[in-house]
């Protein structure tokens, strides 16, 4: 049930903002909690794919659809795992100042202990991870200047 929805205009174009995001491989190099990443297969408009979360003494892995419109839509289809659902996209519209990214996300997960304990850091665990894919993006074309360092996740 928590949900979070954000805008925020990069200084960035359309392409590398939607190549960043579909590298999903290259998640656990700068991702909070992604543990692993596997591509179960590949296409130019779909990607079916493992990622492992931990959190304290847990670690869970999903799997997940991930649809390609490249460069303006990545939608993510929940296969299985340890959620109820989850709900995630990103749009990529061009804009005079680079490219305005819609982000959203959505989830439940079906242990209820789970969800107490992400519930807690929900809204801070987001903000750290949308800062880790702006501080990516940095990284990898170095334009703009870089986000604040997120400061360390903090474990409920």
């Amino acid at each position: 049930m928590p949900t979070h929805a954000e805008k925020k205009v990069l200084a960035y174009t359309p392409e590398q903002l939607f190549d960043m995001v579909a590298d999903v491989r290259r998640y656990p190099e700068f991702l909070p909690w992604c543990v692993g990443a596997r591509i179960v297969s590949r296409s130019d408009t779909e990607i079916v794919a493992d990622l492992t979360i931990g959190f304290k003494m847990f670690r869970e892995t999903f799997r997940s659809q991930v649809t390609l419109d490249r460069p303006h839509h990545i939608h993510v289809r929940y296969l299985n795992g340890p959620f109820r659902y989850l709900n995630n996209h990103w749009r990529f519209r061009p804009v005079p100042q680079g490219t305005e990214v819609d982000f959203f996300v959505d989830f439940e997960f079906r242990s209820r202990l789970l969800q107490a304990v992400i519930g807690t850091v929900f809204n801070e665990a987001v903000r750290l991870m949308v800062r880790a894919f702006e501080r990516r993006a940095y990284i990898l074309y170095r334009r703009a200047a870089p986000p604040a360092a997120a400061p360390a996740p903090r474990e409920a």
